[in-house]
């Protein structure tokens, strides 16, 4: 008689018996690649605590776009670093600006790729927080909300596929859906940032943006990384004010939070394997600690695994290499 757990080990022995028994599935048609475009880049400028990650042109930036395409990954995230900035962050709504050129350019040469647009003041402004500042210093929740709308129009104006709110100010969803629908973009659905926590994993990403706040931290509106139910709470706020998805950031150490946001919605749920993450892999890969594509898809194996339905990730286009060398 073969016991249960033996035939397992049999169905475990095989390639296509594994693929049939396997729980969970990753494909490149689940990740999105993050893209930071600059106004005043060279072409390409690497970034130091981002091996392998650039700044882009605009025309590096449809290249990119263009090996994302071809890959079959979901979407590109666009992220823009202006030539100028200043205390409002007005270059973020600017029509000409370079997230709105970048994404006409995108999708004249890559129609069918979805372009996701990063909503936010932070790259933007100065002082380098995601919001308008009141004469202390504070940021103004309510005064920024009629200028994240105002960016969120002009990157739909310009054909964004989906809008990207990551400031984490409250009520900033029901206001950018309600600039949406009366501009006529009632359609355009919104990913919100709906669990951003002040992590230390976003260092390079300010690195790369340029973004680190100027004085003080943003623990006054991002997520303190001790409270999940509050995550929970911030997910379903934001359904209610109209998300079409939304989002836990950082993911590694999050993978608690992703599930029990999944245990309490419907909607899409969409994971960020930000900066830090990244960067600590391709570290400890240089130095030969770990090997680097076991690590990097068993990582965003466990995402999908945890909840996520879509993974923003900047291993994106070496696991869609890797997930094709498997099949």
């Amino acid at each position: 008689m073969a016991f249960p757990h033996t035939r397992m080990r049999r169905l475990r022995a095989s390639a296509t018996l594994r693929g049939l028994v396997r729980e969970t599935e990753l494909s490149p048609a689940r990740l999105v690649l993050p893209l930071f475009v600059a106004e005043s880049s060279a072409e390409r400028e690497p970034i130091a605590t981002m091996p392998g990650v650039e700044r882009l042109s605009l025309a590096a930036s449809v290249a990119e776009a263009e090996q994302a395409h071809a890959l079959g990954l979901a979407a590109v995230m666009l992220f823009g670093i202006p030539a100028e900035k200043d205390e409002q962050g007005s270059g973020a709504w600017d029509e000409e600006g370079v997230v709105q050129l970048s994404v006409r350019a995108i999708k004249r040469a890559c129609p069918e790729l979805l372009v996701i647009t990063d909503v936010c003041l932070c790259e933007y402004t100065t002082h380098g927080h995601c919001g308008v500042l009141d004469e202390h210093g504070a940021v103004e929740n309510d005064a920024t909300l009629e200028l994240l709308a105002r960016i969120a129009v002009s990157h739909a104006r310009a054909g964004a596929d989906v809008i990207a709110p990551s400031d984490m100010m409250d009520g900033r969803v029901g206001a950018i859906r309600r600039e949406l629908d009366g501009e006529g973009f009632s359609d355009t659905p919104i990913l919100a940032y709906s669990a951003k926590f002040a992590s230390a994993f976003f260092g390079p990403f300010r690195d790369a943006a340029g973004s680190a706040p100027a004085f003080g931290d943003r623990r006054a509106y991002q997520m303190d990384p001790a409270n999940a139910r509050e995550a929970v709470r911030e997910a379903l706020l934001d359904e209610a004010e109209g998300a079409d998805m939304v989002m836990v950031k950082p993911a590694l150490a999050y993978g608690d939070v992703i599930a029990a946001v999944r245990a309490a919605t419907r909607l899409p749920i969409a994971a960020y394997n930000v900066s830090g993450e990244y960067s600590m892999v391709k570290a400890a890969a240089a130095a030969g600690y770990l090997d680097e594509r076991a690590t990097v898809l068993e990582l965003l194996t466990s995402l999908r695994r945890a909840g996520a339905d879509l993974i923003v990730s900047y291993h994106a286009k070496d696991a869609a290499r890797w997930l094709a060398e498997q099949s």
